[in-house]
């Protein structure tokens, strides 16, 4: 409210405390380097650099480089999609951000 008399808004009082949120952003970023560092392996070093190596062993008659090049990059994706997903509802939970009712069902 403003304080009509002087015209001047009353003391807002102490700035809120932040140090949990930058304390949930530094857990979210560590997790996402850390999966797509996964990815980065996956997907580059073993279907790219390291592909002629690979292909020198076979799985189910395909050459394993290929594979990773092909399809494992792909399923590697989806299940840090998957381990993020699970992670960051566990995160939020603990800070209190939960997209969540009080029944448990995503708002």
């Amino acid at each position: 409210m403003v304080d009509t008399e002087r015209g001047s808004s009353p003391d807002p009082g102490p700035p809120p405390d932040n140090g949990w949120r930058q304390e949930y952003w530094k857990k979210n970023l560590r997790l996402m380097i850390v999966l797509l560092s996964i990815w980065f392996l996956v997907s580059f070093v073993c279907g790219i650099l390291f592909i002629e190596q690979l292909n020198t062993i076979e799985v189910f008659g395909f050459p394993l480089g290929l594979w990773f090049a092909q399809q494992g990059s792909i399923y590697t994706f989806i299940v840090l999609i998957l381990v993020y997903t699970l992670r960051m509802d566990r995160l939020d939970d603990e800070y209190g951000v939960a997209e969540r009712d009080e029944e448990g069902r995503r708002l």
